[in-house]
């Protein structure tokens, strides 16, 4: 079922409030940008308490890309070999195959998960229905068998996508997720499972990031209508003029500073509408990178605790995926302003399966010291 409608959220705030608090560890942030020049950018930061075992992996055209309903059910599974070749981030301590939540396959299509508790039901798949694909498997599906935000919004919808928390193992919490998925013509969707359906909007802030659900996002982000990145002007008080402290930075007086799902949204996405659209795609990669450099959690600042367990949420890794042309930037937490960049068009010709966990890729220590002096 498609929806484009923004309805109002019927939750109450102490449940919200709640379900904040216990996943306050869990958050995620995507964005996207299309340049003058119609290169297109989207990036990510992984912001998760645990640890994941993350893992960079390259899947050459032709995988395979399983469909199957719940075992329980005994009906036919498929196996389908992937039109795309693609690079994915998948949880390695997922016992029993690959999930992947982050990736851009070979035709310019790029996807992330994030998480969504508190308001994710997946589908329910029936003796009847003949189209169907786990929650686990949806990052293979999608990046390995479509080309465009147009194909996705007209034959994803024809498919059950379910969860069985008896076929998923060895993740410390469930896989409530919901997906933004952007092309390189620019066009993006947000896809949610909410009350047992699947609903998809267009992605008109160019952002996402967690719980609740996008509606709840875009109409709180009307409380914000007066953000502004011009400073403000001096006011005149019997004759004397009151300027601004300081000379700078007096824009955006009034956005959030947090780090709660709500806070990071309307950052990301006010930074992104101000900033405004920029001439190249070089430009594009930098403005990604900005965003995402000002929803970064550092280690300690957003701690929670239920029961005896503490936990804090930081931002593991982060993508920026050049959608045009192919290219990757990945950082882990160590490497945060020291990004990889990866060729995928060399990565995808050589036809191999490949993978990496991301704290052990060949981080550089950027120190060109020596270079410099000769």
């Amino acid at each position: 079922m498609i929806s484009q409608s923004i309805s109002l959220l019927t939750k109450s705030i102490v449940s919200l409030s709640l379900i904040s608090f216990i996943h306050a560890s869990l958050a995620c942030t995507a964005v996207n940008t299309m340049a003058k020049d119609g290169t297109v950018v989207a990036g990510r930061n992984m912001d998760w308490a645990f640890d994941m075992k993350w893992t960079l992996m390259v899947m050459p055209k032709g995988s395979q890309v399983l469909l199957s309903a719940p075992a329980k059910m005994g009906l036919p599974a498929e196996n389908l070999s992937s039109k795309h070749a693609f690079i994915g981030v998948t949880p390695a301590i997922l016992k029993g195959g690959n999930a992947f939540l982050e990736g851009q396959n070979s035709a310019g299509l790029g996807m992330s998960g994030n998480f969504l508790p508190g308001f994710t039901q997946y589908q329910s798949v029936t003796p009847q229905d003949k189209n169907y694909v786990s929650i686990v498997n949806l990052g293979t599906f999608t990046l390995g068998m479509f080309s465009t935000v147009k194909e996705l919004k007209q034959e994803l919808p024809k498919y059950k996508v379910w969860f069985d928390p008896s076929e998923v193992s060895g993740i410390p919490t469930a896989p409530w997720l919901h997906f933004v998925f952007t092309d390189r013509s620019g066009e993006s969707i947000i896809v949610e499972f909410v009350k047992g359906e699947m609903v998809i909007y267009d992605n008109i802030a160019n952002t996402l990031t967690n719980a609740p659900t996008y509606d709840w996002h875009l109409n709180n982000a009307r409380n914000y209508l007066a953000l502004s990145g011009t400073a403000p002007k001096p006011l005149t008080i019997k004759g004397k003029s009151i300027n601004e402290l300081g000379s700078e930075g007096a824009g955006m007086i009034g956005m959030p500073g947090d780090y709660t799902t709500p806070g990071r949204f309307i950052r990301a996405s006010y930074l992104l509408q101000m900033a405004g659209q920029v001439k190249t795609g070089q430009e594009a990669n930098q403005l990604i990178g900005h965003v995402l450099n000002n929803v970064d959690v550092p280690l300690g600042t957003s701690i929670s605790t239920e029961g005896k367990a503490t936990v804090s949420d930081n931002t593991q890794w982060v993508t920026i995926k050049d959608l045009t042309n192919n290219k990757l930037k990945i950082a882990n937490y160590l490497n945060r302003t020291n990004y990889i960049q990866m060729d995928l068009n060399k990565l995808f010709a050589s036809n191999k399966q490949m993978s990496w966990l991301i704290d052990g890729l060949p981080y550089s220590d950027g120190d060109l010291t020596n270079r410099l002096m000769q």
